[in-house]
Protein backbone atom coordinates (compact mmCIF):
# COMPACT_ATOMS: atom_id res chain seq x y z
CA UNK A 1 0.00 0.00 0.00
CA UNK A 2 1.54 3.44 -0.59
CA UNK A 3 1.54 5.90 1.77
CA UNK A 4 1.32 9.61 1.06
CA UNK A 5 3.31 10.90 3.86
CA UNK A 6 3.35 15.16 5.02
CA UNK A 7 5.80 17.42 3.45
CA UNK A 8 7.62 19.60 6.09
CA UNK A 9 10.65 21.70 5.95
CA UNK A 10 11.15 20.20 2.05
CA UNK A 11 11.06 16.82 2.71
CA UNK A 12 8.49 14.00 3.20
CA UNK A 13 7.75 13.26 6.66
CA UNK A 14 6.09 10.10 8.19
CA UNK A 15 3.00 10.76 10.19
CA UNK A 16 3.37 9.38 13.69
CA UNK A 17 -0.11 9.16 14.82
CA UNK A 18 -0.48 5.92 13.21
CA UNK A 19 -4.18 6.99 11.72
CA UNK A 20 -4.60 7.10 7.99
CA UNK A 21 -7.53 7.92 5.49
CA UNK A 22 -7.93 5.80 2.46
CA UNK A 23 -7.51 7.06 -0.82
CA UNK A 24 -9.84 5.86 -3.67
CA UNK A 25 -9.63 5.76 -7.37
CA UNK A 26 -13.30 6.40 -8.27
CA UNK A 27 -12.84 4.53 -11.44
CA UNK A 28 -12.51 1.32 -10.21
CA UNK A 29 -14.10 2.18 -6.49
CA UNK A 30 -10.69 0.75 -4.72
CA UNK A 31 -8.57 1.76 -2.57
CA UNK A 32 -4.98 2.88 -4.22
CA UNK A 33 -3.08 3.96 -1.41
CA UNK A 34 -3.20 5.87 2.17
CA UNK A 35 -2.61 9.04 3.99
CA UNK A 36 -1.16 10.21 6.74
CA UNK A 37 -3.86 12.40 9.14
CA UNK A 38 -2.17 14.60 11.44
CA UNK A 39 -2.05 16.05 15.20
CA UNK A 40 -1.51 19.23 16.42
CA UNK A 41 1.98 18.30 17.23
CA UNK A 42 2.84 17.47 13.57
CA UNK A 43 1.34 20.62 12.45
CA UNK A 44 3.31 22.31 15.61
CA UNK A 45 6.32 20.61 13.39
CA UNK A 46 5.44 22.74 10.51
CA UNK A 47 4.63 25.61 12.03
CA UNK A 48 7.87 25.95 13.48
CA UNK A 49 9.73 25.11 10.59
CA UNK A 50 7.74 27.87 8.22
CA UNK A 51 8.06 30.51 11.27
CA UNK A 52 12.18 29.99 11.68
CA UNK A 53 12.30 30.01 7.40
CA UNK A 54 9.96 33.05 7.07
CA UNK A 55 11.85 36.15 7.82
CA UNK A 56 14.91 35.50 5.42
CA UNK A 57 12.03 34.64 2.72
CA UNK A 58 10.60 38.14 3.57
CA UNK A 59 13.61 39.81 3.39
CA UNK A 60 14.91 38.56 0.02
CA UNK A 61 13.89 41.57 -2.44
CA UNK A 62 10.27 40.47 -4.62
CA UNK A 63 12.02 40.44 -8.34
CA UNK A 64 14.08 37.26 -6.77
CA UNK A 65 11.13 35.85 -5.08
CA UNK A 66 9.55 36.55 -8.33
CA UNK A 67 12.67 34.61 -10.12
CA UNK A 68 11.36 31.61 -7.79
CA UNK A 69 7.47 32.02 -9.09
CA UNK A 70 8.34 32.01 -12.54
CA UNK A 71 11.04 28.78 -12.59
CA UNK A 72 7.99 26.86 -10.69
CA UNK A 73 5.97 27.85 -13.94
CA UNK A 74 8.42 26.27 -15.93
CA UNK A 75 8.29 23.38 -14.01
CA UNK A 76 4.18 23.00 -13.99
CA UNK A 77 4.29 23.17 -17.83
CA UNK A 78 7.26 20.81 -18.07
CA UNK A 79 4.65 18.36 -15.59
CA UNK A 80 1.75 19.50 -16.14
CA UNK A 81 0.39 15.95 -17.78
CA UNK A 82 1.76 14.40 -14.91
CA UNK A 83 0.02 16.13 -12.49
CA UNK A 84 -2.98 16.16 -14.47
CA UNK A 85 -3.10 12.45 -14.81
CA UNK A 86 -1.99 11.92 -11.04
CA UNK A 87 -5.16 14.18 -10.52
CA UNK A 88 -7.53 12.26 -12.21
CA UNK A 89 -6.51 9.17 -11.02
CA UNK A 90 -7.62 10.20 -7.18
CA UNK A 91 -10.47 12.79 -7.95
CA UNK A 92 -11.87 11.39 -10.98
CA UNK A 93 -12.45 14.14 -13.79
CA UNK A 94 -11.57 13.25 -17.30
CA UNK A 95 -8.00 13.96 -17.74
CA UNK A 96 -8.85 16.81 -20.00
CA UNK A 97 -10.82 18.60 -16.87
CA UNK A 98 -7.92 17.86 -14.91
CA UNK A 99 -5.69 19.82 -17.55
CA UNK A 100 -8.23 22.84 -16.95
CA UNK A 101 -7.52 22.34 -13.11
CA UNK A 102 -3.99 22.62 -13.61
CA UNK A 103 -3.97 25.61 -16.00
CA UNK A 104 -6.30 27.80 -14.09
CA UNK A 105 -3.74 27.60 -10.74
CA UNK A 106 -0.83 28.23 -13.19
CA UNK A 107 -2.52 31.13 -14.50
CA UNK A 108 -2.56 32.61 -10.44
CA UNK A 109 1.42 31.85 -9.96
CA UNK A 110 1.67 34.05 -13.77
CA UNK A 111 -0.12 37.03 -11.47
CA UNK A 112 1.80 36.45 -8.79
CA UNK A 113 5.10 36.53 -10.63
CA UNK A 114 4.26 40.31 -11.06
CA UNK A 115 4.83 41.09 -7.03
CA UNK A 116 7.51 43.35 -7.77
CA UNK A 117 5.19 46.13 -8.96
CA UNK A 118 1.78 44.22 -6.64
CA UNK A 119 3.42 44.66 -3.86
CA UNK A 120 4.90 48.44 -4.24
CA UNK A 121 3.05 51.25 -1.52
CA UNK A 122 2.54 54.61 -2.00
CA UNK A 123 4.07 57.70 -1.23
CA UNK A 124 3.19 61.32 -0.91
CA UNK A 125 5.85 64.21 -1.21
CA UNK A 126 4.97 67.26 0.94
CA UNK A 127 1.85 65.68 2.66
CA UNK A 128 2.51 68.56 5.61
CA UNK A 129 5.03 71.20 6.09
CA UNK A 130 8.48 69.45 5.55
CA UNK A 131 6.22 66.21 6.12
CA UNK A 132 6.02 62.86 3.58
CA UNK A 133 3.66 59.82 4.38
CA UNK A 134 4.42 56.41 2.68
CA UNK A 135 3.11 53.20 3.01
CA UNK A 136 4.39 49.57 2.54
CA UNK A 137 2.73 46.10 2.42
CA UNK A 138 4.20 43.93 4.33
CA UNK A 139 4.13 39.88 5.20
CA UNK A 140 2.18 38.70 7.99
CA UNK A 141 4.01 35.93 8.79
CA UNK A 142 3.04 32.49 8.62
CA UNK A 143 0.11 31.81 7.00
CA UNK A 144 -2.51 28.56 6.05
CA UNK A 145 -4.96 27.29 3.30
CA UNK A 146 -7.33 24.68 3.66
CA UNK A 147 -8.56 23.09 0.42
CA UNK A 148 -11.53 21.17 -1.01
CA UNK A 149 -11.14 18.10 -3.08
CA UNK A 150 -12.66 19.14 -6.58
CA UNK A 151 -9.59 21.28 -7.37
CA UNK A 152 -6.35 19.97 -5.64
CA UNK A 153 -4.67 21.51 -8.07
CA UNK A 154 -5.72 25.16 -8.52
CA UNK A 155 -7.00 26.49 -5.53
CA UNK A 156 -3.69 25.40 -3.66
CA UNK A 157 -2.03 27.40 -5.62
CA UNK A 158 -4.92 30.22 -5.38
CA UNK A 159 -3.55 30.27 -1.72
CA UNK A 160 0.06 29.82 -1.86
CA UNK A 161 1.05 31.65 -4.92
CA UNK A 162 -0.06 35.08 -3.31
CA UNK A 163 0.78 34.50 0.08
CA UNK A 164 4.62 33.10 -0.97
CA UNK A 165 4.70 35.96 -3.38
CA UNK A 166 4.66 38.31 -0.68
CA UNK A 167 6.70 37.07 1.81
CA UNK A 168 4.93 34.68 3.72
CA UNK A 169 5.10 31.33 4.83
CA UNK A 170 2.29 29.06 3.99
CA UNK A 171 1.19 26.12 5.51
CA UNK A 172 -1.01 23.98 3.16
CA UNK A 173 -4.09 20.93 5.24
CA UNK A 174 -5.43 19.30 1.73
CA UNK A 175 -8.65 17.19 1.27
CA UNK A 176 -7.41 13.82 2.36
CA UNK A 177 -9.64 12.17 -0.82
CA UNK A 178 -7.31 13.36 -3.07
CA UNK A 179 -3.88 14.62 -1.66
CA UNK A 180 -1.01 13.62 -3.84
CA UNK A 181 -1.17 16.80 -6.15
CA UNK A 182 -0.53 19.38 -3.50
CA UNK A 183 2.32 17.32 -2.50
CA UNK A 184 3.89 16.98 -5.73
CA UNK A 185 3.53 20.82 -6.43
CA UNK A 186 5.22 21.30 -3.05
CA UNK A 187 7.96 19.47 -4.12
CA UNK A 188 8.49 21.28 -7.83
CA UNK A 189 8.38 24.58 -5.88
CA UNK A 190 11.20 23.40 -3.65
CA UNK A 191 13.00 22.52 -7.18
CA UNK A 192 12.27 25.76 -8.37
CA UNK A 193 14.33 27.15 -5.62
CA UNK A 194 11.85 27.79 -3.01
CA UNK A 195 13.35 27.68 0.48
CA UNK A 196 12.58 24.66 2.64
CA UNK A 197 9.92 25.66 5.43
CA UNK A 198 8.17 27.96 3.05
CA UNK A 199 5.67 25.40 1.77
CA UNK A 200 4.64 22.88 3.97
CA UNK A 201 1.51 20.17 3.59
CA UNK A 202 -0.15 18.63 6.28
CA UNK A 203 -2.44 16.05 5.98
CA UNK A 204 -5.60 14.99 8.32
CA UNK A 205 -9.23 16.08 8.99
CA UNK A 206 -11.42 18.15 11.23
CA UNK A 207 -8.87 17.53 14.21
CA UNK A 208 -6.11 19.57 12.01
CA UNK A 209 -8.20 22.43 10.86
CA UNK A 210 -9.12 22.87 14.53
CA UNK A 211 -5.26 22.96 15.29
CA UNK A 212 -4.91 25.51 12.29
CA UNK A 213 -7.40 27.60 13.70
CA UNK A 214 -6.09 27.87 17.31
CA UNK A 215 -2.33 27.91 16.66
CA UNK A 216 -1.27 31.26 17.66
CA UNK A 217 1.70 31.91 15.00
CA UNK A 218 -0.71 31.17 12.15
CA UNK A 219 -1.70 34.78 11.12
CA UNK A 220 -4.09 34.21 8.70
CA UNK A 221 -6.28 31.15 7.26
CA UNK A 222 -7.50 31.06 3.62
CA UNK A 223 -10.42 28.05 3.48
CA UNK A 224 -12.70 26.69 1.02
CA UNK A 225 -15.43 24.13 1.52
CA UNK A 226 -19.07 23.83 2.92
CA UNK A 227 -20.69 26.81 3.68
CA UNK A 228 -21.44 25.75 7.36
CA UNK A 229 -17.99 24.56 7.84
CA UNK A 230 -16.81 28.20 6.59
CA UNK A 231 -18.73 29.95 8.83
CA UNK A 232 -18.09 28.00 11.89
CA UNK A 233 -14.32 28.31 10.52
CA UNK A 234 -14.60 32.12 9.76
CA UNK A 235 -16.09 32.65 13.44
CA UNK A 236 -13.63 30.49 15.22
CA UNK A 237 -10.48 32.07 13.05
CA UNK A 238 -11.94 35.44 14.02
CA UNK A 239 -12.59 34.92 18.01
CA UNK A 240 -8.37 34.23 17.47
CA UNK A 241 -8.17 37.43 15.87
CA UNK A 242 -6.69 35.22 12.71
CA UNK A 243 -6.88 37.31 9.36
CA UNK A 244 -9.90 35.24 7.63
CA UNK A 245 -11.29 34.26 4.59
CA UNK A 246 -13.88 31.21 4.05
CA UNK A 247 -15.63 30.41 0.66
CA UNK A 248 -18.77 27.71 0.77
CA UNK A 249 -21.45 26.17 -1.19
CA UNK A 250 -23.37 27.82 -4.12
CA UNK A 251 -26.42 27.04 -5.99
CA UNK A 252 -25.51 28.97 -9.38
CA UNK A 253 -28.50 29.90 -11.71
CA UNK A 254 -28.17 30.24 -15.32
CA UNK A 255 -31.41 32.64 -16.61
CA UNK A 256 -32.52 31.70 -20.11
CA UNK A 257 -34.32 34.70 -22.00
CA UNK A 258 -36.82 34.22 -24.73
CA UNK A 259 -34.38 36.19 -27.08
CA UNK A 260 -31.24 33.24 -26.12
CA UNK A 261 -29.90 31.63 -28.75
CA UNK A 262 -31.06 28.41 -27.59
CA UNK A 263 -28.87 25.66 -29.03
CA UNK A 264 -25.84 27.70 -27.63
CA UNK A 265 -27.45 27.69 -23.82
CA UNK A 266 -27.62 23.83 -24.07
CA UNK A 267 -23.92 23.52 -25.30
CA UNK A 268 -22.97 25.88 -22.35
CA UNK A 269 -25.28 23.86 -20.09
CA UNK A 270 -24.12 20.54 -20.92
CA UNK A 271 -20.53 21.47 -20.05
CA UNK A 272 -21.81 24.21 -16.76
CA UNK A 273 -24.03 21.67 -15.31
CA UNK A 274 -22.70 18.16 -15.68
CA UNK A 275 -18.58 18.83 -16.59
CA UNK A 276 -16.59 17.46 -13.82
CA UNK A 277 -19.58 15.29 -12.78
CA UNK A 278 -21.02 18.47 -11.19
CA UNK A 279 -18.35 18.80 -8.80
CA UNK A 280 -17.63 22.41 -9.07
CA UNK A 281 -18.58 25.38 -7.27
CA UNK A 282 -18.94 27.49 -10.22
CA UNK A 283 -21.22 24.68 -12.17
CA UNK A 284 -24.49 25.40 -12.85
CA UNK A 285 -27.15 23.22 -11.97
CA UNK A 286 -29.96 25.51 -11.68
CA UNK A 287 -31.66 26.55 -15.00
CA UNK A 288 -34.92 29.50 -15.25
CA UNK A 289 -36.08 29.36 -18.61
CA UNK A 290 -38.67 32.86 -18.60
CA UNK A 291 -41.96 31.77 -20.03
CA UNK A 292 -43.63 28.63 -20.76
CA UNK A 293 -42.65 28.46 -24.44
CA UNK A 294 -39.07 29.02 -23.88
CA UNK A 295 -39.09 26.08 -21.06
CA UNK A 296 -40.63 24.29 -22.90
CA UNK A 297 -38.14 24.50 -26.47
CA UNK A 298 -35.49 24.12 -23.79
CA UNK A 299 -36.53 20.71 -22.54
CA UNK A 300 -36.93 19.61 -25.73
CA UNK A 301 -33.69 20.56 -26.88
CA UNK A 302 -31.63 19.18 -23.63
CA UNK A 303 -33.24 15.40 -23.89
CA UNK A 304 -31.28 14.84 -27.12
CA UNK A 305 -28.14 16.60 -25.79
CA UNK A 306 -27.95 14.65 -22.15
CA UNK A 307 -28.86 11.46 -24.37
CA UNK A 308 -25.62 11.72 -25.94
CA UNK A 309 -23.08 12.30 -23.33
CA UNK A 310 -21.19 9.68 -22.34
CA UNK A 311 -19.81 8.70 -18.81
CA UNK A 312 -16.85 7.09 -18.23
CA UNK A 313 -13.13 6.43 -16.82
CA UNK A 314 -10.83 9.37 -16.19
CA UNK A 315 -8.54 7.82 -19.08
CA UNK A 316 -11.19 7.67 -21.71
CA UNK A 317 -10.41 10.70 -24.30
CA UNK A 318 -14.07 10.07 -25.34
CA UNK A 319 -15.81 10.39 -22.29
CA UNK A 320 -17.95 14.18 -21.31
CA UNK A 321 -17.25 13.55 -17.85
CA UNK A 322 -16.25 10.90 -15.05
CA UNK A 323 -17.27 9.41 -11.26
CA UNK A 324 -17.79 11.13 -8.61
CA UNK A 325 -15.53 11.30 -5.95
CA UNK A 326 -16.32 8.57 -2.95
CA UNK A 327 -19.38 5.77 -2.99
CA UNK A 328 -20.06 8.14 -0.02
CA UNK A 329 -20.62 11.55 -1.92
CA UNK A 330 -22.29 8.94 -5.08
CA UNK A 331 -24.89 7.80 -2.29
CA UNK A 332 -25.21 11.59 -1.35
CA UNK A 333 -26.19 13.12 -4.43
CA UNK A 334 -28.56 9.54 -4.97
CA UNK A 335 -30.27 10.51 -2.20
CA UNK A 336 -30.52 14.14 -3.46
CA UNK A 337 -32.40 12.46 -6.26
CA UNK A 338 -35.00 10.40 -4.43
CA UNK A 339 -35.62 13.41 -2.40
CA UNK A 340 -36.65 15.65 -5.34
CA UNK A 341 -38.92 12.97 -6.33
CA UNK A 342 -40.63 12.91 -3.22
CA UNK A 343 -40.52 16.53 -2.98
CA UNK A 344 -42.98 16.53 -6.08
CA UNK A 345 -39.95 17.73 -9.08
CA UNK A 346 -40.82 15.71 -12.22
CA UNK A 347 -37.83 13.63 -12.80
CA UNK A 348 -37.08 13.78 -16.76
CA UNK A 349 -33.79 11.94 -16.87
CA UNK A 350 -32.85 9.28 -13.96
CA UNK A 351 -29.06 8.99 -13.74
CA UNK A 352 -28.71 6.50 -11.23
CA UNK A 353 -27.68 2.77 -11.95
CA UNK A 354 -25.17 3.57 -14.36
CA UNK A 355 -22.74 1.09 -14.98
CA UNK A 356 -19.39 1.41 -16.69
CA UNK A 357 -18.23 -2.12 -18.09
CA UNK A 358 -14.97 -3.32 -17.01
CA UNK A 359 -15.40 -0.71 -13.92
CA UNK A 360 -18.95 -1.83 -12.31
CA UNK A 361 -17.59 -0.77 -8.67
CA UNK A 362 -16.39 3.07 -9.76
CA UNK A 363 -18.79 5.78 -8.66
CA UNK A 364 -20.33 6.85 -11.75
CA UNK A 365 -23.65 8.62 -11.98
CA UNK A 366 -25.26 9.44 -15.53
CA UNK A 367 -26.59 13.06 -16.07
CA UNK A 368 -30.08 13.81 -14.38
CA UNK A 369 -32.98 16.21 -15.02
CA UNK A 370 -35.53 17.83 -12.52
CA UNK A 371 -38.51 19.96 -14.20
CA UNK A 372 -40.74 21.79 -12.54
CA UNK A 373 -38.33 22.61 -9.50
CA UNK A 374 -39.70 25.19 -7.20
CA UNK A 375 -38.27 27.17 -4.61
CA UNK A 376 -39.48 25.60 -1.50
CA UNK A 377 -37.97 22.45 -2.49
CA UNK A 378 -35.38 21.22 -0.36
CA UNK A 379 -33.44 19.88 -3.44
CA UNK A 380 -33.64 23.69 -4.50
CA UNK A 381 -32.54 25.56 -1.19
CA UNK A 382 -29.55 23.07 -0.89
CA UNK A 383 -26.48 22.40 -3.35
CA UNK A 384 -26.04 18.83 -4.23
CA UNK A 385 -22.60 19.05 -6.01
CA UNK A 386 -23.46 16.23 -8.56
CA UNK A 387 -24.48 15.40 -12.26
CA UNK A 388 -28.11 17.05 -11.31
CA UNK A 389 -29.90 19.60 -13.29
CA UNK A 390 -32.73 21.05 -12.43
CA UNK A 391 -35.18 23.43 -14.45
CA UNK A 392 -37.20 26.34 -12.74
CA UNK A 393 -39.84 28.02 -14.79
CA UNK A 394 -40.52 31.96 -14.12
CA UNK A 395 -42.93 33.66 -15.90
CA UNK A 396 -40.83 37.05 -15.86
CA UNK A 397 -37.66 38.45 -16.00
CA UNK A 398 -38.72 39.82 -12.69
CA UNK A 399 -39.39 36.49 -11.34
CA UNK A 400 -35.96 35.21 -12.62
CA UNK A 401 -34.04 37.93 -11.05
CA UNK A 402 -35.15 37.55 -7.68
CA UNK A 403 -34.53 33.80 -7.61
CA UNK A 404 -30.41 34.16 -7.17
CA UNK A 405 -31.00 37.05 -5.30
CA UNK A 406 -33.12 35.57 -2.44
CA UNK A 407 -31.40 32.28 -2.27
CA UNK A 408 -29.18 31.22 0.87
CA UNK A 409 -26.00 31.32 -1.66
CA UNK A 410 -24.48 33.74 -3.84
CA UNK A 411 -21.65 32.20 -5.76
CA UNK A 412 -22.45 32.44 -9.30
CA UNK A 413 -25.56 33.33 -12.03
CA UNK A 414 -25.57 33.74 -15.46
CA UNK A 415 -27.80 35.20 -18.21
CA UNK A 416 -28.52 34.09 -21.87
CA UNK A 417 -30.13 37.24 -23.80
CA UNK A 418 -29.14 38.78 -26.82
CA UNK A 419 -30.15 42.14 -25.21
CA UNK A 420 -27.63 44.60 -23.97
CA UNK A 421 -30.61 46.14 -22.07
CA UNK A 422 -31.53 43.58 -20.05
CA UNK A 423 -28.06 41.97 -19.56
CA UNK A 424 -26.97 45.51 -17.81
CA UNK A 425 -30.30 45.69 -16.00
CA UNK A 426 -29.41 41.59 -14.47
CA UNK A 427 -26.16 42.30 -13.54
CA UNK A 428 -26.43 45.77 -11.48
CA UNK A 429 -29.33 44.33 -10.11
CA UNK A 430 -28.71 40.65 -8.78
CA UNK A 431 -27.65 40.20 -5.45
CA UNK A 432 -24.72 37.27 -6.87
CA UNK A 433 -20.93 37.90 -6.28
CA UNK A 434 -19.90 36.68 -9.99
CA UNK A 435 -22.28 37.09 -12.73
CA UNK A 436 -21.79 35.58 -16.78
CA UNK A 437 -23.23 37.50 -19.03
CA UNK A 438 -24.05 34.38 -21.83
CA UNK A 439 -20.63 32.74 -19.91
CA UNK A 440 -21.74 29.66 -18.49
CA UNK A 441 -18.94 28.96 -15.84
CA UNK A 442 -18.16 33.01 -15.21
CA UNK A 443 -14.84 32.32 -12.86
CA UNK A 444 -12.75 35.32 -13.29
CA UNK A 445 -9.35 35.48 -14.98
CA UNK A 446 -6.19 35.72 -12.44
CA UNK A 447 -6.06 39.25 -12.39
CA UNK A 448 -9.05 40.31 -11.14
CA UNK A 449 -10.25 37.93 -8.08
CA UNK A 450 -13.22 35.43 -6.93
CA UNK A 451 -15.34 35.44 -4.37
CA UNK A 452 -18.96 35.06 -3.41
CA UNK A 453 -22.13 36.82 -1.86
CA UNK A 454 -23.87 35.74 1.13
CA UNK A 455 -23.59 32.02 2.81
CA UNK A 456 -21.30 31.32 -0.53
CA UNK A 457 -18.14 33.66 1.07
CA UNK A 458 -17.36 34.72 4.57
CA UNK A 459 -14.75 37.41 3.59
CA UNK A 460 -14.01 40.72 3.30
CA UNK A 461 -11.41 39.96 0.59
CA UNK A 462 -11.96 37.34 -2.11
CA UNK A 463 -9.44 34.81 -3.83
CA UNK A 464 -6.33 35.67 -5.95
CA UNK A 465 -5.98 38.82 -7.75
CA UNK A 466 -5.22 41.85 -5.71
CA UNK A 467 -7.84 40.69 -3.02
CA UNK A 468 -5.21 38.25 -2.68
CA UNK A 469 -2.04 40.77 -2.59
CA UNK A 470 -3.84 42.54 0.28
CA UNK A 471 -5.07 39.38 2.47
CA UNK A 472 -1.85 38.05 2.68
CA UNK A 473 -0.15 41.21 3.18
CA UNK A 474 -0.46 44.33 5.89
CA UNK A 475 -0.32 47.63 5.37
CA UNK A 476 2.32 50.07 7.19
CA UNK A 477 1.99 53.86 7.09
CA UNK A 478 4.75 56.03 8.17
CA UNK A 479 4.26 59.88 8.60
CA UNK A 480 8.19 61.07 8.52
CA UNK A 481 9.65 64.85 9.17
CA UNK A 482 13.51 66.09 8.67
CA UNK A 483 13.53 69.36 10.78
CA UNK A 484 15.80 71.36 10.31
CA UNK A 485 19.03 71.98 12.63
CA UNK A 486 18.63 74.56 14.59
CA UNK A 487 15.15 75.48 14.19
CA UNK A 488 12.99 76.11 17.25
CA UNK A 489 10.83 73.44 18.86
CA UNK A 490 6.86 74.03 19.16
CA UNK A 491 5.11 72.53 22.00
CA UNK A 492 1.53 71.58 20.72
CA UNK A 493 -1.30 70.17 22.53
CA UNK A 494 -3.86 69.28 19.92
CA UNK A 495 -4.32 66.97 17.39
CA UNK A 496 -1.78 67.70 14.53
CA UNK A 497 -3.63 69.60 11.52
CA UNK A 498 -2.01 70.30 7.93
Amino acid sequence: MRNIEHFINGQSVAGTTGRYSDVFDPNTGKVQARVSRANAAELDLAVRSAAAAQPAWAAVNPQRRARVLMEFLRLLNLHKNELAELLASEHGKVVSDAHGDVLRGLEVIEFACGIPHLQKGEYTQGAGPRIDVYSAHQPLGVVAGVTPFNFPAMIPMWMFGPAIATGNAFILKPSERDPSVPVRLAELMIEAGLPPGILNVVHGDKEIVDAIVAHPTIKALSFVGSSDVAQSVYAAGAAQGKRVQCMGGAKNHGIVLPDADLDQVVADLMGAAYGSAGERCMALPVVVPVGDATAEALRAKLLPAIAALQVGVSSNPDAHYGPVVSAAHKARIESYIQLGVDEGAELVVDGRGLKVPGHEDGFFLAPTLFDHVTTSMKTYQEEIFGPVLQIVRAHSFEEALQLPSQHQYGNGVTIFTRSGDAAREFADRVEVGMVGINVPIPVPVAYHSFGGWKRSGFADLNQYGMDGVRFYTRTKTVTQRWPKGGEAIEQSFVIPTL
